[in-house]
């Protein structure tokens, strides 16, 4: 038997990546010091969206994409939520729309101007309530304009119809909180991993759990879709307390199609897929490299390629999307790392290293662009449809562009399965637990002032009837 090591030609051999100058970062940026394991950031090719530090309620920072270097120490906020802001993600298809869920238990849709914002945005276009705890992920269809997914830490999942702006589904089949979820690529299968150390695939829109795992040599933390490849890929901890991926086929969660260990820190692995070029990267939380392999579908399936290497620990990740990238730079993946201690954030850019100056089509296959395949009614009825897909040889252009309409709603009840989610909602957060404590307090000196004012005037009424008693005999 041959000593060497098996040797696989790949195109993606010799990626590399390539951090931006110091004038296309983010300087002076206030990044949130949540312990939460997300990534606090989200990109689009306009803006980029990053959760702040604050205090008395939660808020987050979106800023244009060209608009790099310092930032103004007055910078306006999105600072609605009452809560800790716990994830932001951008719509695919409308790209002024992000989405943001919070310690106060709801989620919130927020249009952004054109140009960016100029003074801070206190009102949201929609604001969803229906979880009875505070929501941790949110997630947005991959086809379909107006759904959004929100799991919550009442271990409910809320299929939300923008539209309406209602819950059209409540998927109830997790034991404890759900820690990521990830959608195949026509959104037809959700992949959910909790902290049960469970992993499911659940079809959304019955709730019904078709594969279940529970493997003991492999603790789930978070799950994505191999694209088409009837994949799943999870990372997580060994029972050696080393961090480890997994490779499962999504039709059978009985066990690890191939398990791997990465090494033995402690922090939380991130994994990201590109599905074009089928590419796998893994971010450490708090740590400052990045890995990267290509999947295939035969053996050895996971092919390690290369590693990014930086002094700095990364807080979280934001990923551009593929019709943002420079494509004549042969861009195939751009992160925006967020670095806590240096309020900075900045652009590693994952580079193909090519000769020719041309455009290259064996690294920019046909790839999901910003048209949505599907409306939300269409896609609740049980139609699904692929992504439509774009080139991105001539720089992309959309045909037209969509108008995000929100539904003008009153306050009622919410009811999901019988159940009224908005009732005796309790609160989930100490900063929310105070200000109800204060306005209770508030609203009983208030009440006690206004009992002792009447207590008077009714004392100085029964002082007048009793003159008014002694005066009429005198007078009769």
């Amino acid at each position: 038997m041959s000593w060497r090591p098996t040797y696989r030609s790949s195109k993606f051999r010799n990626v590399y990546g390539k951090v931006g100058n110091r004038e296309h970062c983010f300087d002076g940026i206030p990044i949130t010091k949540n312990v939460h394991d997300n990534h606090f950031c989200a990109v689009n090719s306009k803006f980029l969206a990053v959760v702040t530090e604050s205090s008395g309620g939660g808020s987050f920072i979106v800023i244009p994409v060209p608009q790099s270097g310092r930032l103004d120490s007055h910078y306006p906020k999105v600072c609605g939520h009452q809560g800790n802001v716990l994830d932001i993600k951008w719509n695919p298809f409308f790209e002024n729309i992000v989405a943001s869920c919070s310690e106060d238990t709801s989620v919130r849709v927020w249009e952004i101007p054109e140009g960016g914002l100029r003074h801070n945005m206190t009102e949201a276009v929609l604001e969803l309530y229906g979880h009875s705890r505070r929501v941790g992920v949110i997630e947005w269809h991959p086809t379909s304009s107006g759904i959004l997914f929100s799991a919550g830490y009442d271990y409910k999942i809320l299929i939300w119809n923008l539209e309406i702006g209602e819950p059209v589904k409540m998927i109830d089949c997790h034991t404890d909180v759900i820690l990521s979820m990830s959608f195949n690529t026509d959104g037809s299968l959700l992949a959910t991993s909790c902290k049960d150390k469970k992993l499911r695939v659940i079809e959304p829109r019955s709730g019904t759990v078709l594969q279940q795992a529970s493997y003991k040599n492999h603790r789930v933390n978070r799950v994505v879709f191999l694209g088409n490849m009837k994949r799943l890929l999870t990372t997580g901890v060994s029972r050696w307390n080393t961090r480890q991926i997994a490779l499962w086929d999504q039709e059978d969660l009985s066990m690890p199609i191939v398990e791997e260990d990465i090494d033995g820190l402690s922090g939380l692995l991130f994994p990201f897929y590109d599905a074009d070029t089928h590419m796998l990267y893994l971010a450490g939380k708090g740590d400052g490299n990045i890995r990267y392999f290509e999947i295939t579908t035969e053996k050895p399936y996971l092919q390690y390629l290369m590693e990014f290497r930086s002094p700095a620990p990364q807080k979280g990740l934001g990923v551009m999307p593929k019709h943002g990238l420079n494509v004549g730079a042969c861009e195939v993946y751009r992160f925006y790392k967020l670095v806590t201690l240096k309020g900075l954030i900045e652009p590693i850019s994952m580079i193909v290293p090519r000769r020719s100056d041309t455009y290259q089509e064996d690294i920019y296959p046909m790839t999901a662009g910003t048209e949505p395949a599907l409306s939300a009614s269409e896609w609740l009825s049980g139609i699904n449809r692929d992504p439509v897909l774009i080139s991105l040889k001539e720089g992309y252009q959309r045909p037209h562009q969509l108008v995000f309409k929100a539904p003008v709603k009153e306050k009622k009840s919410v009811v999901v399965n019988g159940i009224d989610l908005l009732e005796n909602i309790p609160p989930r957060t100490e900063n929310e637990l105070l200000r109800v404590f204060f306005r209770q307090q508030d609203e009983l000196r208030r009440l006690k002032e206004e009992l002792t004012t009447k207590d008077v005037r009714i004392r100085q009424l029964e002082l007048e009837l009793n003159n008014l008693k002694n005066v009429s005999p005198n007078n009769v």
